[in-house]
């Protein structure tokens, strides 16, 4: 049998029930709406911001966060594993906000522990926007420093990091620490309007609903001659389960979001299939494509009988669509295009409230915080996040999985804390061809 997710990890037993992981989920959401103290309490205006993880998804959370209007920004500190990234991303930045940057040389750091030193400095509020494999580990990191923190999502890529952000989240709550995540549809005014008119009883109880990212993927990071196997996987991250979970942990999240959202619930089940159909090693072509699968269809069964149809696939030239539906005994819904029809396909209401949830969701953890107000997200992206891993390791394994048992799991990617250097070991590596283990169900083993 092959086990591809072979390190265990070593939280105690006795892992909490499905029930009781949405019950302390929904008290620490609670809780965490209360007032507190702000984030600027070293008595200025200017909340001080670091950046750890300098590529594009982090830059441009960084230039909203500047875009916003609340207050003074600044940008003080930056890390990332690779010099060439970070000095891309200081370009950037200081083209677009060159005024609000405070950014010396000597808080500029690299390397795999650089975001430790970012750490140190005074930074008020840090983005985590590095490869998800590292998520748990510097989120535990940044709460630790006593930092407000933005993190990008999926929030890990195994459950012993899902168990990890939810104790950390626990703990931010606990020091009053902000918690925010990047699932911007939860700040869409368009989607918040819909979700709202859906709740409210638009379309009647919810039967199924759909939800897709069917697109061509994403590109690949070709191997260099002086590049040690760390480095290569880091740089080409996407395409290795351990750092990405795969693009229906990494990218189809944010659909599986919308649906928990939506029912306000967990999936009980799900059951799932996958591959790689053109992600396939052709001679040379195809070296770069790693582990991870071109396409995933799952069904996901929730306590009240709802079923969510879910896609997610990597392939050109084919029907492609990101998106979210849902259809209940009165009507349906088009959840991303906000728009509702009756029984007989009439639209019967649009939304007319704006768009870009990236922006927005910058906009309303700076204004919470200027407020007192300390959000804390990390419970819903944890449950999220997870709801996305129950697919991968049903697709993975071919058998059908439980929450609970899933939720149960000790079986972790990649043991990240003991990667300080790019000479150290990769987690995964290839055979003598070249080739990575892949998944291949029936067979392989993800619990």
């Amino acid at each position: 049998m092959t086990n591809v997710t072979n390190v265990p990890d070593s939280t105690p037993g006795n892992q909490p029930s499905r029930r009781d992981f949405i019950r302390t989920s929904s008290i620490l959401v609670a809780g965490g709406l209360g007032i507190g103290r702000t984030a600027h309490a070293r008595g200025t205006d200017v909340i001080r911001i670091g950046l750890i993880g300098c590529g594009s998804r982090g830059t441009a959370a960084a230039i909203q966060m500047l875009n916003t209007t609340s207050g003074p920004v600044r940008l003080v500190a930056l890390a990332d594993v690779f010099p060439d990234r970070l000095q891309a991303a200081y370009r950037q930045l200081r083209s677009r906000h060159g005024d609000q940057l405070d950014l010396p040389p000597e808080r500029r750091f690299t390397g795999l522990e650089a975001y430790r030193q970012l750490l140190e400095t005074d930074v008020e509020l840090v983005i985590l926007a590095t490869p998800p494999g590292f998520r748990p580990q510097q989120f535990e990191a940044a709460v630790a420093a006593g930092k407000h923190v933005f993190l990008e999502k999926p929030v890990a890529v195994d459950v012993p990091g899902v168990r990890r952000v939810l104790d950390a989240s626990a703990e931010a709550e606990r020091k009053n620490l902000a918690v925010a995540v990047g699932l911007q549809r939860r700040h869409e005014p368009a989607y918040r309007e819909t979700i709202a008119q859906l709740h409210s009883g638009q379309v009647g109880d919810f039967v199924t609903l759909r939800v897709y990212w069917n697109g061509g993927g994403v590109g690949t990071c070709p191997r260099q001659p002086t590049q040690s196997e760390l480095e290569y996987q880091l740089r080409n991250w996407y395409y290795f389960t351990w750092l990405s979970g795969d693009h229906i942990v990494e990218q189809h999240v944010q659909n599986l979001d919308v649906a928990n959202w939506l029912i306000q619930d967990l999936p009980v089940e799900v059951n799932a299939q996958g591959g790689r159909e053109v992600r396939k090693r052709r001679g040379n072509e195809g070296r770069d494509f790693g582990q991870i699968y071109d396409h995933f269809f799952c069904e996901f069964t929730y306590p009240n009988g709802v079923r969510v149809f879910s896609q997610s696939r990597h392939i050109r030239n084919c029907w492609n669509r990101v998106s979210e539906h849902v259809d209940g005994t009165s009507g349906s819904a088009d959840i991303s295009g906000g728009k509702i029809y009756d029984r007989s396909g009439t639209i019967v209401w649009r939304t007319q409230a704006t768009r870009d949830g990236h922006q927005q969701e910058q906009h309303d953890l700076l204004a919470d915080l200027r407020a007192g107000r300390v959000p804390n997200e990390g419970q819903y992206g944890a449950h999220s996040t997870l709801t996305a891993i129950l697919g991968r390791l049903a697709a993975y394994s071919g058998q059908r999985i439980r929450w609970d048992e899933a939720l149960a799991s000790h079986v972790t990617l990649a043991n990240t804390s003991v990667l300080t250097s790019l000479a150290d070991h990769a987690p995964t590596c290839p055979d003598q061809d070249g080739d990575y283990p892949i998944p291949v169900p029936g067979t392989t083993v993800t619990l």
